[in-house]
């Protein structure tokens, strides 16, 4: 198995007036192979989406660091960097009506890539866009059409097409589908997963729906207050969680039999999140967590792999 990216102890702050700091992302190492797909999960404000836009250098690192295929990349891009590795690692974003830029069309949209980063004539260009568009399950004809004519999974094709007509390597998809109809998530999740087998993708694919993570990802990484504590394959994770954040979220996720739902007893995840800027002492899972100890709310627990489960987790349990 080949590591196609690697980040080490990946740490994003964000300084808040004079001397306070949110700790987004601290110290999060984590390896995806190539042709892998990686599923991020945890709740709003655990730091997924500025890990995987640290990743590619559209935050600013503020400690450790990410290789990419052997290459330390820089801790801050430089225009050159982003024109060198935008070519090979590409996002997804999470909300397909603001991320499209209304004042243009579709076809200037999808194309603006080549534009920047090949030396194709405004022919190709097109003939690729419209290869593209037809690709994700649109029509070359839309392509003097703008983002409001469209509803929001063909928004969303729309960013899927962006992204991938540069034939990248490496793809964060940022909750791709949480905008989105149920109906039409399938769609996308599918298309997604025709164009990894297509192009050997490989994706860190971010979301809250601990099922679909489970669907699409072959290994689940679970996020909370900026830190991993859980990683391992994904049917493992879901279906056998060691760490009791992870146990929380899986027995909160919604059943799809509506009986089986009637019937189940949900588990919700007690008291609140602390505040990124107030990080607790030791586990930063302690205040919430029904197994905590002493030693939770003074020591913070390394993530240690449990080798008879091919599993790391963060937990003093173990």
């Amino acid at each position: 198995m080949t590591v196609l990216l690697e980040s080490n102890n990946l740490t994003k702050h964000f300084k808040i007036g004079r001397d306070q700091v949110v700790h987004a992302v601290d110290d999060v190492t984590l390896s995806i192979a190539e042709k892998e797909i990686v599923g991020l999960v945890g709740e709003s404000g655990s730091g997924k989406t500025t890990f995987g836009k640290a990743i590619l250098g559209l935050h600013d690192k503020t400690g450790g660091s990410v290789t990419f295929k052997g290459e330390k990349l820089p801790k801050k891009y430089q225009p050159r960097d982003f024109q060198r590795l935008a070519s090979r690692m590409q996002m997804i974003f999470q909300d397909p009506y603001s991320s499209l830029n209304p004042r243009m069309t579709v076809g200037e949209i999808v194309g603006e890539g080549l534009r920047l980063h090949s030396k194709e004539n405004a022919t190709a260009i097109r003939e690729q866009v419209a290869r593209w568009l037809e690709q994700v399950g649109l029509n070359a004809d839309h392509m003097s059409r703008y983002p409001h004519e469209f509803s929001g999974g063909q928004r969303q094709r729309i960013g899927i097409a962006r992204a991938m007509i540069l034939e990248p390597e490496f793809v964060v998809c940022d909750e791709p589908i949480s905008a989105l109809d149920v109906s039409v998530q399938a769609q996308v999740i599918n298309l997604l997963g025709e164009l990894k087998e297509s192009m050997g993708l490989t994706l860190l694919f971010i979301a809250h729906d601990l099922s679909m993570v489970r669907y699409v990802s072959d290994r689940m990484a679970v996020m909370y207050l900026g830190s991993l504590v859980e990683l391992g394959p994904a049917d493992n994770v879901y279906f056998d969680p060691k760490h009791p954040y992870t146990e929380i979220l899986v027995n909160s996720n919604p059943e799809p039999d509506p009986e089986t739902e009637r019937g189940r007893q949900s588990t919700a995840i007690k008291g609140e999140i602390p505040s990124p800027v107030n990080v607790p002492a030791g586990c930063r899972f302690a205040n919430r967590c029904p197994q905590a100890m002493d030693v939770c709310r003074k020591q913070t627990p390394q993530l240690i792999l449990l080798q008879d489960l091919d599993r790391q987790v963060a937990c003093h349990l173990y």
